[in-house]
C-alpha cells in the first residue's frame, strides 16, 4: 500500500475481492454502461462447449437474471483471466453493469479500472466517483483510496474523514495513516493519544509479509517518537484506548 496522498493506484491482483457487500442501487452508473463498447450478447460464448461449467453459469445469471454478484465475478474473472481470457475492458464492461446495480465490489474494482487506466481511459474524477459509491456504502479498501485522493489534492480533512471511517472498521492501512495524521496534526487537531493509540493498533494488526512488515516497523518506530513527546498518564490513556478498541460501523 502507497504512503499517504503519494500513490493513488494499484495492480491488478488488488482488485481480486470476496463478494461481501451488497446495498441498494446507485444512482449513476447505467448511462456509463450503456456509453461503454457493446458486445453482441448472443455471440458472447458460441462455442459454449469450450467454457468451463461454471463460467457459463456466471453468464446465464449475468445476462438473463441480471444479477449484480454474477457480472462482478466476471469481471474479477476477465480482470484475472481466470477461466477465461485476459481482458481488461471487458472486466470494465461487467463492472459497469454491477455497479450500475449498486454492487459495491464492482464499484471499488470500476474505480481502481479508471484510476490505473485499465480497460478504459485513465480518469481521475470518475476513480473518483466510483470510489465514493463504495466508500458511502461502507466499503473500507474504497474509503481509503477515496482517502488518497483527497490527501493528494491537499483536501486534508476530507482525507482524515475517509480515513477515520476505514480505521474504525479495522483497515490497517487507513489506521496507520490516521495516527500520522493525528501524529503531525494535519487535516485534525494534533493529538498524541490518538497518534500512539492509532499507530499502536496497525503495528499489531500488519501481517508477517515482507512490505507490511516494514510497514510495522515503521508504524511502531512512529509510535515510539510520539510516546517520547507525551506523558506518563497520556501514555497509560492510549493503551488503554489500544486494549479496549473493537472494530466498529
Amino acid at each position: 500500500m502507497p504512503d499517504d496522498g503519494q500513490q493513488k493506484h494499484l495492480t491488478p491482483a488488488d482488485k481480486q475481492r470476496s463478494v461481501t457487500q451488497r446495498s441498494s442501487l446507485a444512482s449513476r452508473g447505467l448511462e456509463l454502461a450503456l456509453n461503454v463498447r457493446q458486445k453482441n450478447e448472443s455471440t458472447l460464448y458460441d462455442e459454449c462447449d469450450a467454457i468451463p461449467e461454471s463460467v457459463r453459469w456466471w453468464y446465464y445469471r449475468a445476462n438473463e437474471q441480471q444479477d449484480a454478484e454474477a457480472q462482478y465475478m466476471l469481471g474479477v474473472m476477465y480482470d484475472g483471466g481466470d477461466g477465461v481470457p485476459q481482458d481488461a475492458a471487458e472486466a470494465v464492461r461487467w463492472y459497469l453493469r454491477a455497479a450500475a446495480q449498486g454492487d459495491a465490489d464492482a464499484q471499488y474494482n470500476l474505480g481502481v479500472s479508471y484510476a490505473n487506466g485499465e480497460g478504459i481511459s485513465q480518469d481521475d474524477v470518475e476513480a473518483a466517483y466510483w470510489y465514493r459509491q463504495a466508500a458511502e456504502q461502507g466499503d473500507a479498501d474504497a474509503q481509503v483510496m477515496l482517502g488518497f485522493l483527497y490527501a493528494e489534492a491537499q483536501s486534508d480533512k476530507l482525507a482524515v474523514h475517509w480515513y477515520c471511517q476505514a480505521a474504525e472498521q479495522g483497515h490497517v492501512w487507513a489506521q496507520f495513516y490516521l495516527g500520522a495524521r493525528y501524529g503531525e496534526g494535519k487535516g485534525i487537531l494534533q493529538d498524541y493519544v490518538q497518534a500512539h493509540k492509532w499507530f499502536n493498533l496497525a503495528a499489531s494488526e500488519f501481517s508477517s509479509y515482507e512490505y507490511e512488515r516494514e510497514a510495522r516497523d515503521k508504524a511502531m518506530r512512529l509510535r515510539d517518537e510520539v510516546e517520547s513527546k507525551m506523558t506518563p498518564a497520556q501514555i497509560a490513556e492510549a493503551q488503554r484506548l489500544a486494549r479496549e478498541w473493537k472494530p466498529g460501523l
